[in-house]
């Protein structure tokens, strides 16, 4: 006779991962710090690294923690430690490893600090139309599509002369330079995708030696503005599909990809980022990113992965 043997089957124990949780702000207090460490170690995960950082700017302290709960459970330990002042990421093993990592930035509001179309409006005489319908967009309001057409056509007839005009008046976010050089430095890819136009993306793109640059093209005839943009509008789908592309194309898997953005438009490539952070950014987005940044210094990114 055959004796039937039965196997209890059990779930499997979970392994426990590394995760990076860095704390920033313009000034961190000690008792905010010592919070964080507390929670995270109530939750079970073990601090196995610690280091502080102060450049005069703002301050970061970062733990290395062991944990076998996952990433969400310690998303959820630390966020009621969260305020207007304090921002947490809870960053991912991929990041913290070895390998290339990607860095995929928006342009106007991210990258740098103006939006280039409100710019260009000003020449029209049309800015505060032009940027209230900005405004309605990068809150998901309108279809950014039909968004930018509709802002675009204001700047028919203008002469192509402007363009030049409102390049010299860009200014890059602060410590942006400074993130861009230390991923290259590191090895890494850097790209942006804009919503804006190429023609203002490329000279930016060739100052910073940016891997990638992709941005919409404004028409232009006989040296005038045309009033409206060449070819399909990058867009958030279309910023999503860039960010797997050159991930792909240099062989990075997209849990070693950051993406870093302010608006609606930003929210599908923020969602397939190995670390979506959101930049001084609308609600909405702030809400749906791993991460939020609420001050001005855009550098503070790097603290997040492992160069």
């Amino acid at each position: 006779m055959t004796k039937e043997i039965r196997i209890e089957e059990r779930p499997l124990a979970h392994v426990a991962e590394m995760f990076r949780v860095v704390s920033f702000g313009a000034r961190l207090e000690d008792a905010h710090c010592l919070r964080v460490r507390r929670a995270l170690q109530e939750s079970g995960a073990v601090v196995v690294g610690e280091s502080r950082n102060d450049d005069g700017r703002y301050q970061v302290a970062c733990l290395t923690v062991s944990s076998d709960d996952g990433i969400d459970t310690l998303r959820t330990t630390v966020a009621p430690l969260l305020s207007d002042e304090t921002g947490i990421a809870v960053v991912p093993t991929a990041l913290l490893g070895e390998g290339t990592k990607l860095l995929i930035m928006d342009v106007d509001s991210t990258l740098i600090k103006q939006e280039v179309i409100e710019l260009l409006a000003a020449h029209a005489g049309r800015e505060a139309e032009v940027a209230a319908v900005t405004e309605s967009a990068m809150r998901g309001e309108l279809d950014f599509a039909q968004s930018l057409h509709a802002r675009v056509a204001v700047l028919a007839g203008l002469t192509e002369g402007v363009i030049d005009d409102v390049g010299t008046r860009i200014e890059l976010s602060e410590g942006a330079e400074h993130l861009v050089a230390a991923f290259l430095d590191a090895g890494h890819v850097v790209a942006v995708v804009s919503g804006g136009f190429s023609q203002i993306l490329e000279p930016l793109a060739a100052r910073l030696n940016l891997t990638h640059a992709k941005a919409n093209e404004l028409g232009v005839d006989a040296g005038t503005l045309t009033g409206s943009v060449i070819g399909p509008v990058v867009d958030r789908a279309e910023k999503a599909r860039c960010l797997r592309a050159w991930s792909e194309a240099a062989g990075i898997p997209l849990e070693r990809t950051v993406a870093v953005g302010d608006g609606a438009n930003d929210l599908d490539m923020l969602a397939a980022a190995g670390l979506g952070v959101a930049f001084n950014a609308k609600p909405a987005v702030r809400s749906a990113a791993d991460v939020a940044v609420n001050f001005p210094y855009l550098d503070v990114v790097r603290h997040f992965v492992r160069l």
